[in-house]
């Protein structure tokens, strides 16, 4: 049957299913979310419809299908009755009073046909995926799952074309590997006007990006904030006031140290619609990169994310729990001296990392004892992630029977 492609508006529309079963349920559902009134005709409801009914969200007539009179006042019929004399008889009294019909048993028996249906959600609206495939279902449902996966992967340029409501949001970009975006934060970044940038992203991800998106760099590096936090705030409002899509993009997790959470209540004040889409933390994803997991069974059961070293003081001193330290080369020294003061071993294992998932990645591997001048001896730099711990003893780096060692 050739079919016309035609987006219907249901919203406030009477609609009838004629059957209770699950298939009935699935397009039920469907029904319900674009907005139609219900009516249910069936002896009996499966669960899912006599949880609907029972919240008042359809209406249900519990009986056989009597007649035409049952599709007086619809717009749409659906029938799924598992009888296909019933079904046909649906059909045709549908056709009669001119009302389209979808038959689920026998698609060439209605007026109507339902496609598979996929829907890809945007910060401004949702595009909507609509299949036909020639009467083949499972044909159908493999093309619209490529399409929509093809739509979240962020290759299409999904950017509005007309005046909308702005949006703003707080993408975490990961630990610097373009393959560890995460598809949300693809999709968007292929939503964007305005790319609101830290220095650590990944620089590919800026570099895919089209001529027409506007990318602001508010970039921080240690002991110089060039752009302060309240400017960077009134950047985002600004621009997702002014109807822009806005997607701030920050190293790692927006809310793992930073400041993900100003941003958001900044914007929420302001009335701009704000989402928070999560990141691959470098506090744990860097470590890894240099084969080294923050807990592992019968080393480290736990772990701290600390920034500083005046934050040591409240880190349990065993070194089967793990330090984790961000931003902090410049103070490794007194760092070091601090945690072997309150108690972990001077022969404690610690290892830094730089630049990690990058192509320029090194890895220094210490004791508290001489991790100090080590780095200063190799030039160790920020970006960097120390950790501190018996886990340490795991990295790639380390010889491979220190490694049975420390696992056996």
């Amino acid at each position: 049957m050739a079919t016309t492609l035609l987006g219907l508006s249901l919203e406030g529309r009477r609609v009838v299913a004629v059957g209770g079963g699950p298939v009935s349920a699935r397009r039920v559902q469907d029904l319900l979310a674009d907005g139609a009134e219900v009516t249910v005709v069936s002896p009996s409801l499966c669960s899912l419809l006599a949880d609907l009914a029972g919240r008042g969200a359809l209406l249900w007539v519990p009986r056989r299908y009597a007649g035409p009179a049952d599709l007086r006042g619809a717009w749409l019929v659906h029938t799924a009755t598992g009888d296909p004399a019933v079904d046909a008889r649906v059909a045709t009294d549908a056709e009669e009073r001119r009302v389209f019909c979808v038959t689920a048993g026998e698609a060439s028996l209605g007026t109507a046909q339902v496609p598979a249906r996929g829907e890809v959600a945007l910060p401004d609206g949702t595009v909507r995926v609509a299949v036909h495939a020639g009467g083949d279902p499972r044909r159908a449902v493999a093309v619209r799952d490529a399409v929509t996966d093809h739509l979240r992967s962020g290759a299409v340029d999904l950017r509005a074309r007309r005046p909308r409501r702005g949006w703003v949001a707080l993408v975490g970009a990961g630990p610097g590997d373009d393959g560890l975006l995460t598809r949300r934060a693809a999709q968007l970044l292929a939503s964007a006007d305005v790319v609101v940038t830290d220095r650590l992203v990944p620089q590919g991800v800026l570099e895919a990006l089209p001529g027409t998106v506007t990318v602001v760099d508010v970039g921080k590096t240690p002991g110089h904030h060039l752009v302060p936090q309240d400017e960077i705030n009134r950047i985002l409002v600004e621009h997702g006031s002014a109807g822009r899509g806005v997607v701030r993009l920050k190293g790692g997790d927006p809310y793992v140290l930073g400041r993900g959470g100003e941003e958001r209540l900044a914007c929420e004040r302001a009335g701009v619609p704000v989402e928070v889409v999560p990141g691959v933390t470098s506090a744990v994803s860097v470590p890894a990169a240099a084969g080294i997991p923050v807990t592992h069974r019968g080393v480290a059961r736990g772990f701290t994310v600390v920034t500083g070293h005046e934050q040591i003081a409240a880190v349990p001193p065993g070194a089967d729990h793990t330090l984790v330290l961000l931003m902090g080369v410049a103070t490794l020294r007194e760092t070091a001296a601090r945690l072997v003061a309150r108690g972990r071993p001077a022969g404690c294992p610690v290892g830094i990392v730089e630049r990690g998932w990058t192509p320029e990645q090194r890895v220094t591997l210490g004791t508290l004892a001489d991790i100090a001048d080590l780095a200063e001896r190799v030039g160790v730099a920020s970006p960097a992630v120390v950790v501190v711990g018996d886990v340490v003893r795991l990295a790639h780096a380390w010889p491979a029977a220190v490694r049975a060692e420390a696992v056996a």
